[in-house]
């Protein structure tokens, strides 16, 4: 549990790489929040206008904080992030892709939660979407509120969200303490995709997140043709990257087997999906138990082991 400061001071962080028809909207968006005492800009190697643009809004307001990886290299998101965080001077952190957009009062209640609840370590709200283009009818029906569908428990959030039974929320809807990322760690910069989903499993893990608004958007992601989400391919990759993460991760802070079980569960799933030869899992399993092998020895071991996997048809 940490504990509050009753004074708010808000660092917004920016990740962003070849952004120029988004970036303004972000920045401006983020400035416009009371709340908001620095607004940290990564330009992550862009290659397009975006520093020049970043720059003349810097010089119209001085909370823009602009910041580079060494020799402006391009580092993706997890890292962009993660140097947001360490150069960030406010002792709340919320983040907003370059392609997104804060609403008005995005953190009025938010201050009021973190006010009534000293022990909240974090708030998550829902967030909207924003065609950038025309949409199609199947993206209408897809693409609706990212929010929970009702309170949760902060106690009962990790497997709410792991369940997928009640939705999920968005790291545009999320504040957070700063010292939460020296209870979980930063961003996994292994990770091109779904690192924002580990990260949230894990302070869901190990902090108390509360809920915020979670009937209407407190911000909203805009939709276009390069968005990294309908990369499906990256995703099949990195899914199961994200559950091997969690599983060693999950074993070395020693959570319940129940709880680590969760990930054992989504990992096989995704293995079967493959359709590999019976000594490919076996390969596999003693590859990863060699990151966790305190779990050789517990139910799981023998649980999930492949060729008992196999012979139960249970995957």
């Amino acid at each position: 549990m940490l504990v509050m400061n009753d004074n708010f001071t808000l660092s917004v962080i920016i990740p962003v790489y070849n952004g120029e028809r988004f970036i303004e909207k972000a920045i401006v968006s983020a400035l416009q929040q009371l709340e908001v005492t620095e607004v940290v800009v990564v330009n992550d190697g862009s290659t397009d206008s975006t520093q020049e643009i970043i720059e003349k809004l810097q010089t119209q307001n001085p909370r823009i904080k602009i910041y580079h990886h060494k020799n402006s290299f391009n580092k993706g998101r997890s890292a962009s992030r993660n140097l947001g965080i360490k150069k960030a001077n406010e002792k709340y952190i919320a983040f907003l892709d370059a392609d997104d957009f804060y609403l008005k009062n995005r953190f009025t209640n938010d201050v009021k939660i973190f006010k009534e609840n000293k022990d909240a370590d974090g708030v998550y709200n829902a967030v909207d979407f924003h065609f950038y283009r025309e949409s199609t009818p199947l993206e209408k029906q897809k693409l609706t509120l990212n929010t929970l569908t009702q309170v949760i428990n902060p106690e009962k959030l990790f497997e709410a969200l792991i369940s997928g039974k009640y939705g999920h929320f968005q790291i545009d809807g999320l504040t957070v303490k700063k010292e939460v990322f020296g209870e979980v760690g930063y961003f996994n910069e292994s990770l091109i995709v779904a690192e924002d989903t580990e990260l949230i499993f894990k302070m869901a893990l190990k902090c108390i997140l509360m809920p915020g608004i979670l009937n209407n958007p407190v911000a909203k992601r805009g939709i276009h043709n390069d968005n990294v989400f309908n990369k499906r391919d990256l995703y099949d990759i990195y899914d199961l990257k994200l559950y091997e993460s969690m599983y060693v991760w999950s074993s070395k802070n020693h959570f319940e087997l129940k709880t680590i079980e969760r990930f054992l569960e989504r990992i096989w799933i995704l293995q079967y999906r493959k359709r590999k030869k019976k000594y490919s899992y076996i390969f596999y399993w003693v590859q990863i138990n060699l990151r966790a092998p305190r779990l050789l020895l517990s139910y799981l071991g023998i649980k999930y082991f492949p060729l008992v996997r196999l012979l139960k048809k249970k995957f």
